[in-house]
């Protein structure tokens, strides 16, 4: 017991009260909880919808992998990495395969580390960025000890998590290892998902020139191959406990990557596993749940039609699910008249594109809206993208991250035009209730931006870059006419402002089209002096002059540029427009540069000239 009296002597106490107060134990994996992907892990809530193998199907595949995992490669006569590759082409079910093999590893005790990289999920699951925290803190969380180790890597380096992935491996990871010697009987295993599907990480300038911006660009098989060959490292290194099992679409950066090292065989899904027997299964257990709901007859349907279907799936699990939720969501008839209008449909050029039933059913599907070409440009903008078109930029906003219902507001031009434009989309995407105001619109697959990308498999309802840029720039038009969004709550207004300050209408083509007046792009411009957007008004502002004469703006040019300028000059910003100083900017020289922010970001100064002579 600690003495307070340590050595005291020739005093009395009459009363004595001692308050012990210690400092509240703090888990050293709080900061890291914050730099990690909560969705990425196969249990986790964003996950709880995700597909799973149906029972006894993908046996042969799940079981061959696992094999792999417990007893590595032991007819190997030389020294391989670790890690295994399973492909196949979009909608043959990897994603299933991989979360039911991570449920299966969990049960028979084996340490699973697992990272679901999807398109359509949270933003922290569509790059690299969060990969390496992610999977530190599952380790940290099934080894106890690992996590002293991990928080004295971040305490050494603050700026860790600003490190290339490269790094963050070993100190996250590689070092704690090191330090703790792990041995993991049986081996553990690290599962990614879906790498295919990871994003380019993009770095800007505060205040980027377009040349540069261009320049600095990185491509998603840039990232993804840099994961691959951080992973290849790791599973080299003595002190890593893991194989790895990694699941993705046979692209090109994967192909070549495992063509040239090592490896284990690569696991495909082809005929060898005969995926019609699994579908047939699948297929019989979901028409079964049909036959209960729906009180019809034991037989139904009929084995030439299950018969015709499997035909139909090719061996493409997305077939097979997209049938059964549109059987089951669709508000077109009964179950019979469903699965007649399933069998009616048929593709125009069956034997050149192997996706030519899914394409030709995704088709009847999108026809079944009012308007599908209308459809179809809700979907791009529900799922964050763009068309591309040849020379064009990817034109990227946030939006799929944004709730169902801010993105209803955003995009009716009338009350119900959400329901009027996507209610018989429910086998497509997952359409939040009306009274659900936080969830997300989800596509079920991302097979569905593959069609819609490729004019030759969507034909008619093809959408190109402009006509999806001209609607944005039509929803863009009205809300500043009103605004902002109509309701009041701040955290829709604050998301408004995110949408806006990452959307540039490309100008003048969209621009000149539109209808705005003065008030309305103050009001755009205060709004996003506001937030600290100022980037993106100086990138209007540079783009509203690109194609005007040498020696004449446009009238939209100036519309902007002046109601702009008013609204710099308000928030303590004066640059000195001269004809010289456009003259310049219309023969290559960057207007944004020319623009100079206040002494103090934000305060009132008297006046910040923008000299043309200078750089």
């Amino acid at each position: 017991m600690t003495s307070y009296l340590s050595g005291a002597h020739d005093f009395s106490v009459n009363e004595l009260k001692v308050d012990n107060v210690t400092s509240p134990i703090v888990d050293p994996l709080n900061e890291l909880v914050s730099h990690i992907a909560a969705g990425a892990p196969h249990d986790s809530g964003e996950r709880c919808d995700a597909p799973k193998c149906h029972p006894e199907t993908r046996v042969a595949v799940q079981d061959e992998i696992h094999s792999w995992i417990v007893h590595g490669d032991p007819d190997s006569e030389q020294k391989i990495v670790n890690i295994k590759w399973v492909t196949g082409p979009a909608g043959t079910g990897k994603s299933a395969i991989m979360g039911s093999l991570a449920d299966t590893c969990k049960e028979n005790g084996v340490l699973a580390v697992t990272f679901f990289f999807s398109s359509s999920a949270s933003p922290q699951r569509r790059t690299k960025t969060a990969f390496i925290p992610t999977l530190a803190y599952q380790i940290a969380q099934n080894l106890p000890e690992f996590k002293e180790s991990v928080a004295q890597s971040m305490k050494d380096d603050p700026l860790l998590f600003q490190k290339n992935i490269r790094a963050q491996m070993e100190a996250f990871i590689l070092t704690p290892l090191r330090r703790l010697a792990v041995k993991a009987t049986p081996p553990g295993v690290v599962l990614v998902d879906g790498l295919d599907e990871c994003e380019a990480e993009q770095y800007f300038d505060s205040h980027p020139s377009p040349s540069r911006v261009s320049k600095r660009q990185r491509t998603k098989s840039e990232d993804q191959l840099e994961i691959l060959q951080v992973l290849r490292e790791a599973a080299l290194d003595p002190a890593f406990p893991f194989r790895i099992v990694m699941a993705s679409r046979p692209e090109r950066v994967f192909r070549q990557f495992f063509e040239g090292s090592p490896f284990p065989p690569s696991l495909v899904l082809d005929e060898k596993y005969n995926p019609d027997a699994d579908i047939a299964l699948f297929m019989q257990a979901k028409f079964s749940e049909i036959r209960r709901q729906y009180h019809l007859s034991p037989s139904w349907p009929s084995p030439q039609f299950l018969a015709t279907l499997l035909d139909q799936a090719s061996g493409q699990f997305i077939y097979a699910a997209t049938v059964i939720r549109f059987i089951t969501t669709s508000r077109q008839g009964n179950p019979q008249a469903l699965l007649d209008q399933v069998l009616k449909v048929k593709p125009t050029c069956p034997k050149t594109n192997p996706f030519s039933y899914l394409d030709a059913f995704y088709t009847h599907i999108l026809q079944s809206s009012p308007d599908p070409v209308l459809a179809v440009k809700w979907l791009w903008t529900i799922m964050g993208r763009a068309p591309t078109g040849r020379g064009l930029a990817v034109l990227s906003i946030p939006m799929d991250s944004c709730p169902a219902s801010f993105i209803n507001m955003f995009l009716q031009a009338n009350d119900g035009d959400a329901e009027y434009v996507l209610g018989d989309l429910h086998s497509l995407i997952d359409i939040p209730p009306p009274n659900d105001l936080e969830s997300s619109y989800r596509p079920h697959h991302k097979s569905l931006m593959d069609f819609l990308r490729d004019e030759g498999r969507c034909g008619p309802l093809y959408v190109n870059y402009w006509q999806h840029a001209e609607f944005l720039g039509e929803r863009f038009s009205e809300t500043c006419r009103h605004r902002g969004p109509p309701t009041g709550r701040s955290s829709d207004q604050d998301m408004f402002m995110a949408i806006l300050n990452h959307y540039r209408p490309p100008v003048p083509r969209i621009l000149s089209r539109l209808e705005f007046d003065a008030s309305s792009i103050e009001w755009w411009v205060s709004k996003s002096i506001e937030v600290r957007s100022e980037r993106a008004v100086r990138t209007m502002l540079h783009n509203v002059h690109l194609n005007c004469f040498w020696f004449f703006c446009s009238t939209t040019c100036r519309l902007w540029r002046s109601s702009i300028l008013r609204q710099y000059k308000k928030a303590g910003w004066e640059p000195v427009v001269k004809r010289k100083w456009l003259l310049r900017a219309r023969f290559g020289r960057n207007l944004i540069s020319e623009i100079r922010p206040p002494l103090t970001a934000y305060a009132p100064v008297r006046h910040v000239a923008a000299d043309p002579e200078m750089p």
